[in-house]
């Protein structure tokens, strides 16, 4: 699995910065030379001791870091100003996401700030009151909803809970009309490596599930392997369910699990390895049957209905001969038909409505949602904002309704019902913003990367922030299993913009902004052209007198952690600053870890010749040149991620601060009892930002607020 975001509490953040010296320098970091052998390569690793969490040495070691970087963090006076601001931002009204619809009631995830976790809400659609259904929130904000699925009929819904940040998720049950939880409960369903599914018998007294192995039945090594889903029937213990699907699937499979709106049918999209096409199965008769393979390159994983049941028929979205996608029907036969072919822009993801389809398209950074009838011509387009992003679509084939989720960068989140009859659009829900965002504005770049390819980038400042050559301009981007990075509500970022700063987003290949093609041209063998585009893009904010070199930082997590290591080892001298959430450093070693094996489909595998080639060429560890003058480096990772290893983050500290000839800071932020940011509370979220704008401003030189903006 994929994502980003770790933390820091906002309780700490709002504490007043008082300016003390900064450290001269890092603590001293050991090495302990080991070497490896790669295909006739010989790789030197002086920090693999850094690897082993639970050695005593490592632990003081992290607490040495964690006290240098808190040091020179406290040595910039702007500080607590700018963690007082993120806050204030971050106070909006009510928030909402995940918006699911089955039997006539619409499941949601709501959280007030500063809540710390999200609360699961159920209400009757398309109008009714709101009831909580479950309430993860305790003391410290730790534990968190992963995920829900309601039955078919809505009467029933099942939820995963996790702690601490490790994402593994134990499912739980609960009546909808009553509340009353079931006694039942299911472990090892899955969560960071490979993601739980469920899917409710028809008749409500069963589920089918994804299970790991349980613990004693593998090596230990092996228990984020081997998913598989198995049966359970309420009122039975976990230990009596049996296998239904999965046997002699591949060790890194992962699952979605869809019902139709009857209940009597239901669909497996198996994929082996993140960010491969799917195997889709059908269930009829209580057997499941493979009806499509791999050659039809179905895809899934975006957070939208990017495959759903339309009545009795199936509806995926194919890039077989199609790399902008085609929406295909499946019946209960398995027989497939093309509903709506290939059109201009990237279809991304599909929900029925009553006689026809919506379907979320993408062009680069322009989003929008079509209307196609039945017969699969365009009906209309859905009346919305320009320069939004599209996030939620949610509705029933039965149903002339959907509800539509979006926001833009100066749009807070707003749920919409559009009536499929008559094609108008009512606002239903939306995020009321804790501050002014109308002077917000956008600028589209064209960047051309080294082999002539031409990549977007948004660039947002306030009115009257003009470009002069030298504004604190900060870049993200992402790049990588076919996620696309889409307008979305700026939220705390204001807190830079308002002080005369720049935010840019770079829509790099690796996602899927122009379909299939646009992702395949970002991973394996092709990855050098994502860091080639992130570059094409800082140089195009410096020739656009945007930014230059003194004033540039660049940002981005996970996979686009990645995407930072390699920008600042193979351009160190075009970056001022970098923040690097959770990132992978080690590719030679990144598939060691479990997570990393699920990965292997996205970057390939040091076990092949051709792939440790083109791995040991760009993986930033390995690029680590003593003597080299580095940016300002933060990495932030968290404790219990299991989607990156924190070694990777450790390591790459610790190569970083040893090599660089330059004065300025290379820091490691390690925390505690978070992981790789998909759980984390509100105050984590809230103030990591902080912590990560304050590090730029002191790097980039940020106007103070009583002189932000200069034309």
């Amino acid at each position: 699995m994929k994502t980003t975001t770790p933390a820091v509490t906002l309780a700490l953040c709002l504490l007043p910065a008082l300016a003390v010296p900064a450290p001269s320098g890092p603590p001293p970091t050991p090495t302990h030379d080991v070497t490896d052998s790669y295909h006739g390569t010989l790789v030197h690793d002086p920090y693999r001791w850094l690897e082993e969490p639970s050695d005593p040495a490592v632990k003081a070691w992290i607490d040495a870091q964690n006290d240098y970087t808190e040091a020179v963090l406290s040595a910039y006076p702007g500080r607590s100003a700018i963690a007082q601001r993120v806050g204030e931002l971050a106070l909006t009204s009510t928030q909402r996401s995940d918006p699911l619809i089955a039997g006539g009631t619409l499941f949601y995830l709501r959280q007030t700030p500063p809540q710390p976790q999200p609360v699961l809400v159920a209400e009757s659609w398309p109008a009714g009151a709101a009831k909580v259904l479950v309430d993860p929130n305790d003391a410290n904000g730790n534990t968190a909803i992963t995920d829900f699925w309601p039955s078919a009929d809505g009467r029933q819904l099942a939820y995963g809970i996790a702690q601490g940040g490790d994402e593994n998720a134990t499912i739980h049950f609960v009546e909808v009309a009553s509340g009353k939880l079931a006694t039942d409960t299911l472990a090892n369903t899955g969560g960071g490596t490979t993601p739980p599914a469920l899917l409710w018998d028809a008749d409500g007294k069963g589920v089918t599930y994804t299970r790991l192995p349980l613990p004693g039945s593998v090596p230990a090594a092996r228990l984020q392997f081997d998913v598989a889903l198995y049966h359970h029937v309420f009122g039975t213990p976990a230990s009596a369910d049996t296998l239904a699907l999965g046997k002699g699937f591949s060790p890194v499979a992962e699952y979605k699990l869809i019902a139709s709106q009857s209940g009597a049918l239901a669909a497996a999209l198996v994929h082996y390895g993140d960010g491969n096409p799917e195997h889709v199965y059908l269930r009829t008769g209580g057997q499941w049957h493979l009806v499509l393979d791999t050659e039809a390159k179905v895809m899934t994983g975006t957070t939208m209905s990017d495959a759903v049941w339309d009545g009795e028929q199936l509806l995926v979205v194919s890039h077989q001969d199609a790399p902008r996608g085609k929406l295909l029907g499946i019946d209960a036969s398995g027989k497939s038909r093309v509903l709506v072919p290939q059109q201009d822009w990237a279809m991304n993801a599909v929900a029925p409505v009553q006689g026809g389809y919506l379907v979320a398209e993408v062009s680069g950074p322009d989003w929008r949602v079509r209307h196609y009838g039945s017969d699969g011509r365009v009906l209309r387009s859905v009346p919305l904002p320009a320069g939004i992003g599209i996030y939620w679509l949610a509705s029933s084939g039965a149903s002339p309704q959907a509800l539509i989720g979006y926001s833009g960068w100066s749009i807070p989140p707003r749920w919409v019902r559009y009536d499929g009859a008559s094609g108008t659009v009512t606002t239903v829900f939306e995020t009321k913003a804790a501050a002014d965002y109308s002077q917000v504005r956008s600028y589209r770049l064209d960047a051309r990367s080294a082999d002539g390819t031409r990549v977007p980038v948004t660039v947002l400042a306030l009115a009257g922030v003009t470009p002069n050559g030298s504004r604190p301009a900060i870049l993200t981007a992402y790049g990588g299993y076919g996620l696309s990075q889409e307008p979305r509500y700026l939220g705390t970022w204001l807190a830079w913009l308002e002080r005369g700063g720049v935010f840019a987003l770079a829509n790099v290949r690796g996602g899927s902004e122009y379909g299939a093609g646009w992702h395949e041209g970002g991973m394996l063998a092709q990855k050098q052209h994502v860091f080639d585009d992130f570059h094409a893009a800082a140089r195009a904010l410096i020739r656009a007198r945007w930014s230059d070199p003194a004033h540039l930082g660049i940002e981005g997590g996970s996979n686009g952690g990645l995407l930072m290591g390699a920008a600042l080892t193979q351009h160190p001298q075009d970056y001022r600053a970098v923040v690097s959430f959770v990132g992978i450093y080690d590719m030679l070693r990144s598939e060691l870890w479990p997570n990393g094996e699920y990965n292997i489909s996205e970057y390939g595998t040091v076990k092949n010749a051709a792939d440790f080639a083109w791995l040991s060429a760009y993986s930033p560890l390995l690029r680590v040149k003593p003597g080299t003058a580095y940016p300002a480096v933060l990495l932030i990772t968290g404790e219990n991620d299991p989607r990156v290893a924190p070694w990777q983050s450790r390591k790459f500290a610790a190569a970083l601060q040893h090599a660089s000839s330059s004065s300025r800071p290379l820091l490691l932020l390690t925390r505690r009892n978070e992981g790789h940011g998909v759980t984390s509370s509100f105050s984590q979220r809230v103030g990591n930002t902080g912590v990560m704008l304050a590090f730029f401003a002191q790097q980039l030189d940020l106007p103070p607020p009583a002189s932000s903006v200069q034309p």
